[in-house]
Parts: structure tokens; sequence; C-alpha cells
């Protein structure tokens, strides 16, 4: 593990959401800043770029700026999202 100095990095605005995901799939879409997803509880299915990415409990997944993804049926728990602005 790396040790990091917040004081040398750059603070960036962003925007912080909590959400439940209710196994409903959502449409495609993309972002125009990049995207952290974190996995609090439950599991994440996603299609990034049309492949299949699993999220599970405790993980996390980054998604550049524009990158067309969609959240599958099947997707529950507790997820963070935190955009960059």
């Amino acid at each position: 593990m790396a040790l990091v100095n917040l004081m040398d990095t750059a603070v960036v605005p962003a925007s912080v959401k909590v959400m439940r995901m209710h196994e409903l799939p959502v449409h495609e879409h993309t972002h125009l800043a990049s995207e952290a997803l974190l996995v609090l509880d439950g599991h994440l299915e996603l299609d990034v770029s049309g492949r299949p990415v699993s999220v599970a409990k405790g993980e996390l997944y980054v998604l550049p700026a524009g990158t067309p993804h969609t959240a599958r049926r099947g997707s529950h728990g507790t997820l963070v999202i935190v955009e960059l602005a």
C-alpha cells in the first residue's frame, strides 16, 4: 500500500450520491465526468462498452468520462457514486 500525502494532491469538485439498487436495469448512458462506483453491500452488474463487469461488496470500479455503461437486471444493494466534476 502506498502512502499518499493529500496536501500534495489537487482538490477537484465532486458529486457524491448514495443509492439503493433494486434489481431493475438502467438504460445505457454516458457521463461527461469520470465516475467511481463503490458497492457497500450487495453487488452491481454492469455492461461497460458492451462487456459484462461484476462489482462485489467492498469493490470500487472507475468509469472514465464518456464510457457507455448500463446497470443490468439483478444488481442490488447500496451503491456510492462519486462523479468528478
